[in-house]
């Protein structure tokens, strides 16, 4: 059943938080500014003085908490949108990471990658008629 509440409306996601050990936020700058690009945001008195670190890129906000008993999430991940699939995954493999393509989303082309702390991530493009489903060089 589907069912909409008229007194709220959902607009999108505010940020995605993902953990992180004590101590790794020079590793979480290499990843989310080094390799993809985000820029880093100053992060408030009070969320600061617990450590960790946020960043954001084009719609996409991104905050990494820091947790004494860290585990990387191997299932849990945020399904990020990108223009330039490819594009990305060449990025990602020219910087050392490995990336796992998965046509089996309908729709989408998408592919896996873990962070430097091995926290799954999923990048996502819809697929358009003009573009093969399977990604060459870099497929499964």
């Amino acid at each position: 059943m589907n069912q909409r509440n008229p007194a709220y409306d959902f607009q999108g996601l505010h940020h995605v938080q993902l953990s992180i050990p004590p101590g790794a936020e020079d590793l979480c700058r290499e990843f989310w500014a080094g390799v993809l690009g985000m820029a880093e945001l100053e992060k408030p008195p009070v969320p600061a003085a617990r450590g960790g670190c946020w960043f954001r890129g084009g719609g996409l906000e991104v905050h990494l908490g820091v947790e004494d008993d860290f585990r990387p999430n191997k299932k849990a991940h945020p399904g990020i949108l990108v223009n330039s699939l490819h594009a990305l995954a060449q990025q990602l493999t020219d910087r050392g990471v490995s990336v796992t393509w998965d046509d089996d989303f309908p729709g989408h082309h998408r592919f896996y990658a873990l962070d430097k702390l091995g926290n799954r991530l999923e990048f996502l493009e819809p697929a358009s008629d003009d573009r093969p489903a399977r990604h060459g060089a870099h497929g499964r």
